[in-house]
């Protein structure tokens, strides 16, 4: 039985850009060794904070290349493949060079807002090709970005029927339905939360973990967080989420990864930049979170 290696912190790795829009690969460089000495679990690699949609294919590969070279084999890295034309996305998994890629992150479809039946199919043919690359598959809900939600049933139908289907990333802020996940799970499959600001109730549930945007600019204090809350330690877990209440908000106000990224330029990590159709964060929101990166006195 394949088990899930995605438990913890995970972090969604954003892509630096040079103020001429370039890739920034000196800089992504720099933010892996920040992120790799402290205390992320695994990497998720050209998700949707990584504005993958944005970047050409010669620039995935690179970022991909860099990122299995640098990490070389400390963590596991999840890779962003997913779309909405099934039949592509098979294509990808059977023929792509996954090497250094421990599995895939593949979000439901958008824009077509297939039924349940066809998130099932489409995830179980996605499913089929990944075992023949020995991947294992997370799955991606993640209805306010792509129109669809996938319900309770279907992920657990999916869980039940293929083995290397091994966990969701559940984004869709509903509580009675990933409880239900939870509750009804087979034993190899696990729930890892979407989002920063729900990743501490949704471990007192029984997720295993979460995949991060905070954790690019926070890795220690979000790891931390997460280490206690899956160790039990309740009360100092939540002392440490309502710390970050304040700076959740912030960090999506205008956009991901507008705000992270506008946290790591504060940082002295990264350019401001981002790609069109996406823009930085407001010049006042920029302000609160240079306010709060001075107030918490971060060491990069």
């Amino acid at each position: 039985m394949v088990r899930n290696k995605f438990k913890g912190l995970g972090v969604a790795l954003i892509t630096p850009f040079t103020k001429e829009g370039m890739v920034d690969y000196t800089a992504l460089r720099h933010l892996l060794d920040y992120q790799l000495s402290n205390g992320l679990d695994f990497l998720c690699l050209l998700g949707t904070t990584a504005e993958t949609p944005t970047l050409t294919a010669e620039e995935r590969r690179q970022v991909k290349e860099l990122v299995v070279e640098k990490v070389n084999g400390q963590v596991p890295i999840v890779m962003g493949c997913g779309g909405n034309n099934t039949a592509a996305v098979v294509d990808q998994i059977l023929n792509d060079d996954f090497t250094g890629i421990d599995g895939i992150l593949s979000v439901c479809p958008y824009y077509n807002k297939p039924s349940q039946e066809g998130l099932y199919q489409h995830f179980r043919a996605i499913a089929a090709a990944a075992s023949k690359r020995n991947l294992s598959v997370v799955l991606y809900n993640v209805p306010g970005r792509v129109g669809v939600n996938m319900t309770a049933e279907t992920t657990l139908r999916l869980a039940n029927e293929n083995e290397n289907i091994v966990a969701i990333k559940e984004a869709s802020g509903n509580f009675a339905q990933i409880d239900e996940i939870i509750k009804n799970k087979p034993a190899h499959f696990d729930v890892i939360s979407g989002d920063d600001g729900i990743t501490f109730p949704l471990i007192t549930l029984g997720a295993v973990g979460v995949i991060s945007v905070i954790g690019n600019a926070l890795p220690k204090e979000f790891s931390r967080m997460v280490r206690l809350a899956l160790n039990g330690d309740y009360s100092n877990a939540l002392t440490i989420h309502h710390q970050f209440t304040e700076l959740f908000k912030l960090l999506f106000v205008d956009g991901n990864p507008a705000g992270v990224k506008a946290m790591l330029n504060a940082m002295g990590l990264i350019e401001n930049e981002l790609r069109l159709p996406l823009v930085p964060s407001r010049i006042s929101t920029m302000e609160k979170i240079a306010a709060i990166v001075k107030e918490l006195n971060i060491k990069c």
